[in-house]
């Protein structure tokens, strides 16, 4: 679907499809086929930097050792429990710090939520409403990091400032 809409001239779409892609099995010649695509049309928020490569490789394995972690807590909490009366608070306290381990990695590790502009010159406001400062526009294809919802507005990372958005203007990609 990105190469049809890449040859139809929609960047917009395109850049969708491939950030879905890139969502479902990160990879870098995806992020790169992005980066470039965005390079052409003067787009912002898809850096090629090393730090965005070490990120995509990261996050690559996530859901793999994600799975392993759970594994781990399941069939050690099983042991424990075998073996409860045998066992000292040493493994019960090791088995928590590991609980919390496997909690910091699936919540602050989880890879971020991200939304493309849908709408050419998508005001960009200072506060949750039509009343607040203009910060500036988004062209339509642009790739923002979404913070959290208000209402009908996203709060956006730009240009290292909180920014809104408002919700008809940003498709999520999940």
């Amino acid at each position: 679907m990105a190469f049809v809409q890449e040859s139809l001239g929609h960047s917009p779409a395109a850049l969708y499809y491939l950030s879905l892609a890139q969502a479902r099995q990160p990879r870098k010649a995806t992020w790169q086929k992005m980066a470039e695509l965005a390079q052409n049309h003067r787009l912002t928020g898809y850096p090629d930097t090393w730090r965005q490569r070490l990120l995509i490789t990261f996050r690559q394995y996530y859901y793999r050792l994600l799975q392993f972690l759970l594994i781990g807590a399941v069939v050690g909490g099983l042991l424990l429990l075998m073996r409860r009366r045998n066992t000292n608070w040493g493994w019960w306290a090791f088995y928590c710090f590991y609980l919390v381990a496997v909690g910091l990695y699936l919540n602050l590790l989880a890879p971020g939520r991200a939304g493309i502009v849908t709408r050419p010159r998508a005001a960009l406001m200072g506060g949750p409403s039509a009343g607040a400062d203009w910060l500036s526009t988004a062209a339509a294809g642009d790739r923002l990091v979404v913070q959290d919802r208000q209402d009908i507005w996203y709060r956006v990372l730009w240009r290292g400032k909180d920014a809104y958005i408002r919700q008809h203007d940003l498709i999520m990609v999940q």
